[in-house]
């Protein structure tokens, strides 16, 4: 993506971060963390090889097209297990995401002086409108009810990677992820 090149590394990082800890969560005794984990897991692995700048590596455009037809499947397993469970239908639009912006960077020509394509508006603008309001969503839901109502959550026996804050706060930085990345576009 372009973009400077230190914020590009920082995005490498979240998303290669949060792409681990979504594949650990895959191993979790929680059954919801386990559902959505693959995916989330996959899409932050996905997210950081988008995310290298290109004034580092600029991959030929055949990449570009290999990773919109990656992120078509991923969108399209999505779209299936969409119609029994409600989470995918955000899974759908982030693959779509991925899959917008890989088009873009296939059909750019090579960037001059740091500015990169910019895709179609409107289509940016209703991703970016989007994960806006996903990441206020999300951010919202990592707001503890306990602290809320005045008590103090209670950490029972569940591992870390059981804890389904700590999830939120893996979609969160994904969503932010998301969100830079498409004003880097």
């Amino acid at each position: 993506m372009y973009g400077t090149v230190p914020s590009g590394w920082l995005l490498v990082a979240l998303c290669a971060a949060a792409g681990v800890y979504c594949l650990l969560r895959t191993r979790s005794v929680v059954e919801e963390q386990r559902r959505t984990a693959g995916d989330e897991a996959f899409m932050g692995f996905g997210m950081a090889a988008m995310a290298v700048p290109t004034a580092v590596l600029a991959p030929p455009r055949w990449a570009w097209l290999a990773y919109a037809a990656v992120f078509g499947v991923a969108a399209l397993r999505a779209l299936l297990a969409a119609r029994t469970s409600p989470p995918h239908l955000h899974h759908l639009v982030g693959a779509l995401a991925m899959v917008y912006m890989a088009a873009v960077m296939a059909a750019a020509p090579a960037a001059h002086g740091g500015h990169g394509p910019s895709g179609v508006p409107l289509v940016t603008g209703a991703l970016l409108l989007y994960f806006t309001a996903y990441v206020l969503w999300a951010g919202v839901r990592l707001i503890p009810v306990a602290a809320v109502a005045g008590g103090a959550p209670s950490a029972g026996t569940m591992g870390w990677s059981d804890r389904p804050e700590v999830a939120r706060a893996c979609r969160l930085s994904m969503g932010i992820a998301m969100l830079a990345m498409l004003l880097a576009l």
